[in-house]
């Protein structure tokens, strides 16, 4: 989780949590939050371009990103690089711990030059998430690498949704206790696409 959403939470504890005496609306309170936080702005995709209004997504939902031409992940949200409309260009994705959720993946339909996604203990990734993913055209063109860790909502119906990834070169699949026909899944997947390198850490 980044260092400016750990901030937030602790600033907004002493205002909320006394008023939050339940578990239920501890557990409502921060899902309404991470809902905020995945809220898409559509005049500032346009504002400041796709890569830039992404990154921003990203960093705010505790993920981080990595540029081309550069090797550091950025994960400081006020941090963030600035220059030219258009001049950084997300290369790669780390969702680790992240809240990212289905209703924030617009975000990445305007994003032309992403190779690598990690999913990793994403509490909100579901199915419906690697579907939207799978139909956005530009990923199908860029993405190269993708890693699905630890997301107990994933099944075998959003992985075989990936097919569409049509320059997909690798997939790695751990702990994923919603897919119940891996042999069958992972099948279907490299004859959807056959250079499809497929690494499995599954009970």
């Amino acid at each position: 989780m980044s260092s400016q959403r750990m901030l937030f939470r602790k600033c907004l504890q002493p205002l909320f949590l006394q008023k939050l005496s339940s578990p239920y609306g501890h557990r409502h309170f921060w899902g309404w939050l991470n809902s905020v936080f995945n809220n898409v702005d559509h005049e500032r995709i346009k504002d400041v371009g796709p890569d830039r209004a992404a990154s921003e997504w990203l960093l705010r939902c505790g993920a981080q990103v990595r540029y081309q031409g550069l090797d550091k992940w950025q994960q400081d949200y006020n941090g963030l690089p600035t220059g030219p409309l258009g001049k950084y260009k997300i290369q790669a994705i780390d969702a680790t711990e992240s809240c990212i959720m289905n209703r924030g993946f617009d975000y990445l339909d305007g994003l032309e030059h992403v190779e690598e996604i990690k999913f990793c203990k994403c509490i909100y990734i579901e199915d419906s998430c690697l579907e939207r993913l799978s139909k956005i055209e530009n990923l199908q063109k860029s993405l190269l690498r993708l890693e699905i860790i630890s997301c107990g909502n994933v099944t075998d119906r959003g992985i075989i949704s990936l097919n569409t990834l049509g320059h997909l070169k690798y997939l790695f699949l751990s702990d994923l206790p919603g897919l119940k026909e891996k042999d069958s899944t992972v099948e279907s997947l490299k004859k959807a696409l056959p250079s499809l390198e497929v690494e499995l850490d599954l009970d």
